[in-house]
């Protein structure tokens, strides 16, 4: 039996009689970053869905620190793990530090009011995210980038040991893919937070991860480092499609793209 911090076994799950994951089985320990990366439709969304507890209709098991995902209440799931959707140009009515204050609920109940461990809390997820000069703007008054920080910031907030993430840098300026990078990193090697993250990009998923796991038609096709995971032989395998490696001086690793060196 695995002592990881998070186990997945057998985790299937189907929609409308499709299967969309078939038999994935995962091993994660405390303090890691792992990438997930795959072609499109592949199930990623769907397996860091079935880890936050958005969907709950799966078979198989999931367990956190030994405790099996379905036994906890929604409120103990969320003071183990927040949940970053895909930037999608979502907004609402509050500021950004309203809503940033939003990721407290689960150490709140319904007759209290916030104390003085929330608003310290709140403040320095602000602070990580780079948001304390527009605290007091509208979420709706926010570029793409802004708002998917203040996402970012809420999800801190809640001081969880977990954070799961939707392709957080997707559609973003190279300014907020470099930003959001940076906090996630220093989640994960300073504060010891597990960051479990679907990437698109693959350069981004080898430049910040422990491991890469990449699933293909909904099942784990490679687990490896990111130097494993820039093999150019192993990258089309995974996406059906030429790469090309392109090795850079001071850079450990090689950038790679899709493409066809000929």
């Amino acid at each position: 039996m695995s002592n990881s911090f998070i186990q997945i076994e057998s985790l299937s799950i189907r929609f409308s009689g499709n299967e969309i994951l078939k038999g994935i089985s995962l091993d994660i320990d405390e303090g890691e970053y792992v990438s997930i990366i795959g072609p499109n439709g592949a199930g990623k969304t769907t397996l860091i869905k079935c880890m936050a507890g958005i969907y709950s209709h799966w078979e198989g098991s999931i367990q956190i620190d030994g405790q099996a995902v379905p036994t906890l209440g929604s409120r103990t799931l969320a003071k183990l793990q927040s949940y970053v959707p895909q930037a999608e140009g979502r907004t609402n009515p509050l500021t950004v530090e309203e809503f940033v204050a939003t990721g407290r609920y689960p150490h709140l109940s319904a007759f209290t009011s916030m104390r003085k461990e929330d608003y310290e809390a709140v403040n320095t997820a602000l602070d990580r995210a780079g948001l304390l000069a527009l605290r007091k703007r509208a979420i709706a008054t926010l570029s793409g980038g802004e708002r998917q920080m203040a996402f970012i910031a809420a999800a801190l907030a809640q001081d969880t040991r977990i954070l799961l993430l939707d392709e957080p840098s997707t559609f973003l300026d190279y300014r907020h893919q470099t930003n959001i990078s940076s906090i996630l990193k220093s989640a994960c090697r300073d504060s010891g937070i597990t960051v479990i993250a679907v990437h698109h990009d693959i350069n981004t998923a080898a430049a910040s991860s422990d491991r890469i796991h990449a699933i293909k038609d909904g099942q784990i096709v490679f687990s490896g480092t990111a130097a494993e995971t820039t093999d150019i032989q192993t990258l089309e395998k995974i996406y059906d499609t030429k790469f090309i490696s392109a090795p850079l001086p001071g850079r450990a690793l090689p950038l790679v793209f899709t493409g066809d060196a000929s």
